[in-house]
């Protein structure tokens, strides 16, 4: 073949449009895998050289993914929540296969971020992680996606919600940690976390507890759920205020894993054995979750796929693509915390 090597050559020779061609090589998810090894093999067979360079300054892209974690108070100096440090490895495995850079940073969510990283240009596109109180940033989200930033968020998925989200059915993850606790014998089953529109995720779960236990004939009672954050401070000070109010309970259904881990430790602290007494579970399956005294019940949020799908979601919107919310399914991990004796 004489000349230089063009797009036009790759598509004659795998067979596809040269449109398909300049999908695959910018790494678009629309491309599947077997049209992706053909036009591979053309570029092989035809030694085609992309120009990265070129092709930035056309699409007028950096390469660059930005991942914004929001902080939040750990017990360490990370300050970084323990269920996205697996998802930050899936998204930068991710970045890494699709060609992309990917740059981490700790937002400070009361500032201008949005703004900021809009007119910085340091990234094509940002993924969020973690972002507090929903509704004190739903304004800040639109006026990200108003201005044109490609934007995707692990959270809740909701029906009027501004971007594109990736999220776990926390709906059916609360019923069945309340169903399966109700069939351990309980009645009595308290629910830790916040349960209003200002955490969409824990107001989920909480849903799905009410659903399980209006289902078993019983009725959600006020007093047995505790508004919290995801902290273990957070969890063990809900158990001093169940403890405070002078409910019985024989269950505790906290909304995260660190909740439920610092609620193991005020039950503990007051006399209270798990499961022997109040049965315990929690939700995220974090890796502490099977190593704690006793191994935590909990919901599985399959954190490598939703690593996957935010970064190819993202260069969809990108390239100008279309990209869907994604709701995962959530799995319950049974383990000895609450399994109550018999």
């Amino acid at each position: 073949m004489k000349g230089k090597v063009t797009s036009f050559d790759i598509a004659h020779v795998a067979g596809v449009s040269q449109s398909t061609v300049s999908r695959a090589l910018r790494g678009s998810p629309l491309v599947n895998e077997e049209t992706r090894r053909r036009i591979q093999a053309a570029v092989d067979e035809l030694n085609y050289k992309v120009d990265k360079n070129a092709s930035g300054l056309r699409a007028k892209h950096t390469g660059t993914l930005a991942l914004l974690l929001f902080e939040d108070p750990t017990a360490d100096e990370s300050h970084i929540n323990p269920f996205f440090l697996s998802m930050l490895g899936s998204i930068t495995r991710a970045s890494a296969k699709r060609g992309y850079d990917l740059l981490i940073s700790f937002q400070q969510f009361s500032l201008d971020w949005h703004a900021d990283y809009a007119d910085s240009k340091k990234a094509d596109g940002i993924i969020l992680l973690g972002y507090g109180d929903y509704l004190a940033i739903r304004d800040k989200l639109s006026k990200l996606v108003a201005q044109g930033t490609r934007c995707v968020r692990w959270g809740a998925v909701l029906p009027d919600q501004p971007d594109v989200s990736v999220g776990c059915d926390n709906l059916s993850g609360g019923y069945e940690v309340t169903t399966h606790l109700i069939g351990q014998g309980c009645r009595r089953i308290a629910f830790l976390g916040d349960a209003s529109s200002h955490f969409p995720e824990f107001f989920d779960r909480y849903r799905g507890y009410v659903n399980a236990l209006r289902e078993a004939g019983l009725e959600p009672e006020p007093l047995l759920q505790v508004n919290g954050v995801s902290t273990e401070r957070s969890g063990y000070e809900a158990v001093e205020t169940l403890l405070a109010r002078g409910v019985n309970f024989d269950a505790v259904f906290a909304a995260s894993d660190l909740i439920a881990i610092g609620a193991l430790r005020a039950l503990g602290d007051h006399g209270l054995r798990v499961p022997d007494d109040v049965a315990l579970a929690g939700f995220d399956d974090i890796p502490m979750a099977s190593f704690i005294n006793p191994p935590l019940t909990t919901v599985l949020q399959d954190t490598k796929l939703a690593g996957e799908i935010l970064v190819d979601n993202l260069l969809r919107l990108i390239h100008g693509e279309p990209a869907e919310s994604t709701r995962l399914p959530a799995r319950l991990i049974v383990r000895r915390s609450s399994q109550r004796p018999r």
